[in-house]
């Protein structure tokens, strides 16, 4: 495979370095290194298709590096290496994410062998089209048949959520903005025996202060300046059904009151009305605010919130639960091409990798948005770093600013203002594949600039 990438860590130069020579003979691109720092630090800022490491070395061990570099990309493959009386341990790290182990002393051509595993595993183009032709294949569903998922994060919060869906209890779902807090109440109430009545959803960041009353409770004719005519809520609405209550801490204090009754004794009153209506209302909430502080500054009801938890939800974000990307990546994919009638095979190993490292502050939502782009833009039947927004791949050289402690030792300040120049465009080059006005654009510099940096620093 061309550019195929690997990191080799052995705290042991006599195993390493004979290991780095062959393999660069062989035409692959090799990164040695002798502790689990170094190597981790490196594959954090760099796209690399498979890991070499020794069970056994001073310091950490093969196995911190296992678990580091999978929470940074889950999809990565690591094979280690271990001793005649190691195998027992190295077999058990196959159960957190290793591929596979290889015993010492360490044959050349069972390298090579365990390689060409991994450059089938990563043909990325076959890969995709097997997972895009077999969709309902390659995601967890189980019953919850629109949450797309893989580890064992999102299983437990479908766990939870399944076995609350049938009760009557109230749920309240939190987690970050765009994590799929609404897709876990839809599925809630999917599930429960109330999945033949409505599902009614009420947005409490989308509503004025003065309309929360009347969109929860509703009003009579005349409660109000412009109320001609009696209209009813959304508690009335989802009678019998669901009612789910999206950013419920955006609630003001005075409707809290009315709420708190609504849920206490399932009865409403309509603004301007006297008279008091039953309702069978499950609620479902959800909210990315911190309620608790908000009691502590009297901003919401404790008994309130007491009503609201019975049982709580938590969502990770999609920066915690990185094994997710993937699957999340293919739905899309396959989703927008079918929508904007594209035919995209899939996507190479260098966006996917920097897809896999990016850490998604807008979540799910924000990895639909970018998917759906890329479907849209790009010119290829691949998806490339060229389709992918600039904040992505800047964010990529962002992180290794800081990677050489050397640039923050002290000297001759425009000598290190010329260190990290040169590394950053060093950088930009090897993201964008030596493409000089790719990489402009990623500095925000112009490409007469960077011809000059670049000649100027002897940069190939």
């Amino acid at each position: 495979m061309k550019n195929f990438k690997i990191i080799l860590v052995d705290d042991e130069d006599n195993q390493r370095i004979p290991i780095k020579g062959f393999l660069e003979k062989k035409g692959y691109k090799v990164f040695d290194f002798a502790d689990v720092d170094s190597a981790v630090s490196f594959f954090k800022n760099n796209q690399i298709d498979l890991i070499i490491s020794d069970l056994k070395m001073p310091g950490k061990t093969g196995k911190e590096l296992l678990t580091e570099v999978k929470e940074i990309n889950p999809e990565i493959t690591v094979i280690i290496s271990t001793a005649y009386g190691e195998i027992d341990d190295a077999v058990d790290l196959m159960k957190y994410g290793a591929t596979d182990f290889i015993q010492k002393p360490i044959e050349l051509s069972h390298v090579l062998e365990l390689i060409a595993k991994t450059e089938d595993k990563i043909n990325v183009l076959d890969d995709n089209k097997s997972l895009l032709d077999n969709i309902s294949s390659s995601i967890n569903a189980v019953s919850f048949s629109s949450i797309i998922y893989s580890g064992s994060a999102m299983e437990e919060v479908l766990s939870i959520a399944s076995r609350v869906a049938d009760s009557k209890a109230s749920v309240l779902i939190r987690g970050e903005s765009g994590t799929g807090k609404e897709l876990i109440a839809r599925a809630i109430h999917d599930a429960s025996n109330r999945q033949a009545n409505p599902f009614v959803v009420v947005n409490c960041a989308a509503l004025p202060e003065t309309l929360f009353e009347s969109e929860l409770f509703g009003n009579e004719k005349g409660a109000f300046t412009g109320a001609v005519k009696t209209r009813i809520g959304k508690f009335e609405q989802a009678d019998t059904g669901t009612l789910f209550i999206d950013e419920v801490g955006d609630i003001p204090l005075a409707v809290q009151v009315k709420m708190l009754r609504a849920l206490q004794f399932g009865e409403i009153e309509r603004l301007g009305g006297e008279k008091t209506i039953k309702t069978n209302v499950r609620i479902v909430s959800a909210t990315n605010r911190n309620l608790e502080e908000m009691i502590s500054n009297k901003e919401f009801r404790e008994d309130l919130l007491y009503r609201l938890n019975v049982v709580t939800i938590e969502i990770p974000p999609l920066r915690k639960r990185r094994s997710d990307i993937k699957p999340l990546i293919e739905y899309f994919l396959h989703k927008y091409s079918e929508i904007n009638g594209r035919q995209i095979s899939g996507v190479d190993k260098e966006a996917i990798d920097l897809l896999m490292k990016y850490d998604y502050p807008g979540n799910i939502r924000e990895l639909e948005n970018i998917i759906q782009r890329a479907v849209v833009i790009s010119r290829r039947n691949i998806i490339t770093i060229d389709d992918l927004p600039r904040e992505i791949v800047a964010s990529n050289i962002k992180s290794s600013e800081t990677t050489d402690d050397s640039c923050f030792e002290l000297g001759d300040l425009n000598l290190k203002v010329e260190q990290l120049e040169s590394s950053l465009i060093h950088k930009a080059l090897e993201i964008s594949g030596g493409n000089q006005v790719k990489a402009a654009e990623m500095l925000n510099i112009s490409e007469r600039t960077i011809r000059y940096k670049i000649s100027k620093y002897g940069i190939k």
